[in-house]
């Protein structure tokens, strides 16, 4: 295969991330296809005992083995990269996968790893449990509170990892800052920036030096499949992520990656849209319960520093009503609105994060974070707005709000 277009690699890097999403890392076969080529191949031959002793000494380009390369995966990663502004990307099976190759591959017992307390569930089980039972030593702080992170640092401190904005309670994390903080330490800071992408905000550009992803979420799209990435450094993806990957295998299909690959060419329009819907409805919402958290309103105490890091404000925030059991209720009165624990997803989905994505976190770890009892999160897809909020309207009405 080449890679195709007419431009070598240091030219499409001055593309805006929009044009990235659809034509960056594009290679073509002889055959000239306008789709990227799905390579549903487990591993590759060679015309010579000597090339392929070659090709895993990296003393010969070309590929060894799926799971370390394939053409449709490497197109992604290659795009992904383009998009952030990273210099390497690695594909992982799930974002789930990315978020845990990106702490483990760079932490050993005996090293202290500082997080923003507010974060999905699955990666509050990363701090809290899993990273302790092998030896790492774990601190989850305010991600808000600049001062607390500074605070936490201990001379074994490796890693910082936050999420801006958290699931589900839309804490922003002042990534200038923080980052900034990190950096003057020695610290590695590892992002996840799933609810954002590189669409609506960069991290990198603030100091970040590590990205990473659930391409379930926004670069899919539609709900289709499982992904994730990791974006850094040549010498970290290399050096630092790469022999673990290798070695413990948490890789991404062909077949996912193609149609991540296809979903990131409508990233920028669903993105930009559902951020305009996400804002119509939190503003009507907003009238209408007792609590929002949507960055993208004034009245959210952290306004002003959101918009400072996004281009806007994404397609998702959460509301508290009174307990439970109204939550419940009101999940249940829905009618357009699906019942789901997806993001991103390009039809408008709702959850109760206590009892979903938030069920594996102790309670006391829940209250701490914020994730209470009567909080719903939503995800505002590409449905006309109006028709979201007659929805949420008539839902609310028989709750009584």
């Amino acid at each position: 295969m080449k890679k195709t277009t007419g431009f070598d690699r240091s030219k499409t890097r001055g593309w805006h991330p929009a044009t990235q999403a659809v034509r960056g890392g594009t290679w073509r076969s002889e055959h000239g296809e306008t789709s990227e080529a799905l390579f549903l191949t487990s591993g590759y031959t060679y015309d010579s005992a000597e090339e392929v002793a070659a090709r895993f000494a990296g003393e010969a380009p070309g590929m060894t083995y799926s799971r370390l390369q394939n053409p449709t995966v490497a197109m992604l990663e290659e795009r992904i990269a383009l998009m952030e502004g990273a210099e390497a990307c690695r594909a992982q099976a799930t974002g789930m996968a990315a978020m845990t190759t990106a702490l483990l591959c760079q932490l050993s017992a005996g090293d202290h790893i500082v997080a923003g307390k507010a974060a999905f569930g699955s990666c509050r089980w990363l701090v809290d449990s899993l990273c302790p039972r092998f030896g790492i030593e774990t601190t989850v702080v305010d991600g808000r509170d600049n001062d607390a992170w500074e605070k936490a640092i201990r001379p074994n401190t490796k890693v910082f990892f936050f999420e801006t904005p958290a699931n589900p309670t839309m804490d922003i994390v002042d990534m200038k800052r923080v980052c900034a903080l990190a950096k003057a330490h020695g610290i590695t800071t590892v992002v996840d920036n799933a609810f954002a992408t590189a669409v609506l905000q960069r991290p990198l550009e603030f100091g970040a030096d590590v990205v990473a992803y659930s391409a379930t979420k926004l670069m899919d799209g539609q709900g289709r499949v499982l992904a994730g990435a990791v974006c850094g450094s040549e010498k970290f993806i290399n050096d630092v992520l790469l022999p673990f990957q290798r070695n413990t295998g948490p890789n991404l299909s062909p077949f996912n990656a193609w149609v991540v690959l296809k979903g990131l060419e409508t990233l920028d329009l669903r993105a930009r849209r559902q951020s305009e819907n996400a804002l119509a409805v939190g503003k009507f919402v907003e009238s209408r319960v007792p609590r929002i958290l949507h960055p993208g309103l004034a009245s959210h105490p952290q306004h002003n520093l959101a918009m400072s890091q996004m281009e806007a404000c994404g397609p998702i925030f959460s509301f508290v009503l009174e307990d439970r059991a109204q939550a419940m209720a009101m999940l249940n009165a829905l009618e357009l609105v699906d019942i789901s624990n997806n993001i991103g997803d390009a039809v408008s989905l709702c959850c109760h994060p206590a009892s979903t994505t938030h069920y594996s976190v102790s309670a006391e770890a829940r209250a701490d974070m914020g994730v209470v009892e009567g909080m719903l999160r939503i995800n505002v897809g590409l449905e006309d707005p109006r028709d979201v909020i007659a929805d949420l309207d008539q839902a609310l009405t028989k709750v009584g709000l």
